[in-house]
Parts: structure tokens; C-alpha cells; sequence
């Protein structure tokens, strides 16, 4: 039996269109009456999870579900032993460094050493600061990353931006992009190379489908 995990969130209704264009329907999750975490598909051949963002990669990483769709944003910061398959092309946005509209920084090699840097992403802020050479202390942040320069706790932030909005609703700008992030397929290693429960099947499936949607 085939288990897809699927992230809650922006991505959710996106990966059910993906799936449901290869034979794998789980449109129950969309419906707001429905609380179940765990569905199989019409077809009663599949089952899915529906879990937190970073929890995705952990599911499919010891074996609860074969397969997975999650952000590459989560697969650099967690660096989980799956394998990346395809690039499903949905929920682009990108990792940025932004600092405070009103700041004199315009770049990160701008910023002082030993400057606050606010983030969920603490690994690849780390990441990203050292390959400057710039020594910076990284504030893990979970909730509203923004308020970091905004009460002065930090000088920058490092977030991921998708339309700029929000940042400009609080009077931040971005000054450094650290990556493009979009919605990947993963698999579990060893059922990917087992192919179990037909598995290579459905990942040809979804990569046909992908590349028939994208633009010539």
C-alpha cells in the first residue's frame, strides 16, 4: 500500500491537484468539515497524511510514507535522508535576507559583524553567513519573523518571501536572496529503489504531468 505524506498550508491544495492528475485522489483533506489527519483515495489504493510542513520529511524519512511533497526551503534547512525526485514547480518563493526599510544596510556584507540575524531558518542563515565569512549570532525566531528589526532585537531577518507584501506592510525591505524555493516530490530511499507498491510508476506519472504543465 502506497502512503503520501502532504503538507498543511499553501501547499496543500496544489499537491491534491498533482496527485489527483495521476489517478491519486485526496480531496477530502480540502474540505473544512473533514478532521481526519490520516484518508486513503476513491480508489481505496492509496493512503495519505496530512502533517506539518517540517514534519514531511521525517514521515518519509523513516518510512511512514513512501512519498512526500514539501518545500526545497524545508529540504535545505533539515537536510533529511530522502530522495529529491521532482521539482513539481508550485509554491515558488525564495529565502531573503531583509533588514529594516529605514536601515543603512543594502546588502548583507552591510551589516556589522556580530549582528542578530532573526530565524526559523536557522541552519541555512548559519549556512549562508559563513560563506561570507561574516560572524553573525542567528535568533531562532517561530512566529512572526518580522518583529525581530522592528523591536530592535535584530538587525536583519532571514525569511522566506513570496509577493514582498507582508514585508512592505511592516516597513522592511529585502536586501539579499539566499535561494528560490518550490514544492518537491520526495520518496523513501529504500522504497524508491525497491520499488515498492509500484512506486516508480507514480513518480513517472507525476513527472510526465509536470513537464506537460510547464510553459514551452
Amino acid at each position: 500500500m502506497l502512503t503520501v505524506a502532504l503538507p498543511k498550508g499553501s501547499l496543500l491544495e496544489d499537491s491534491i491537484r498533482t496527485l489527483k492528475a495521476v489517478g491519486l485522489d485526496f480531496s477530502a483533506f480540502l474540505d473544512p468539515k473533514n478532521r481526519q489527519l490520516e484518508i486513503w483515495d476513491t480508489t481505496h489504493t492509496a493512503k495519505a497524511l496530512l502533517v506539518r510542513n517540517y514534519d514531511v520529511p521525517v514521515y518519509v524519512e523513516y518510512g511512514q510514507a513512501q512519498l512526500g511533497i514539501i518545500g526545497y526551503d524545508v529540504l535545505r534547512e533539515k537536510q533529511p535522508r530522502v530522495a529529491h525526485l521532482v521539482d513539481l514547480g508550485f509554491g515558488r518563493c525564495r529565502l531573503s535576507v531583509a533588514v529594516k526599510a529605514s536601515s543603512p544596510y543594502r546588502s548583507a556584507l552591510d551589516l556589522p559583524p556580530h549582528s542578530r540575524i532573526a530565524s526559523k531558518f536557522v541552519n541555512c542563515a548559519h549556512e549562508y553567513f559563513e560563506r561570507l565569512d561574516l560572524p553573525v549570532e542567528i535568533v531562532p525566531l517561530y512566529g512572526s519573523v518580522e518583529l525581530g528589526p522592528i523591536t530592535g532585537m535584530s538587525e536583519a531577518i532571514v525569511d522566506l518571501v513570496a509577493t514582498g507584501k507582508t514585508l512592505k506592510e511592516n516597513h522592511l525591505m529585502e536586501i539579499e536572496q539566499l535561494f528560490e524555493s518550490t514544492a518537491r516530490l520526495i520518496a523513501h530511499p529504500l522504497s524508491y529503489r525497491l520499488n515498492q507498491n509500484g512506486l516508480k510508476d507514480v513518480i513517472e506519472k507525476i513527472r510526465h504531468t509536470v513537464l506537460a504543465a510547464a510553459p514551452q
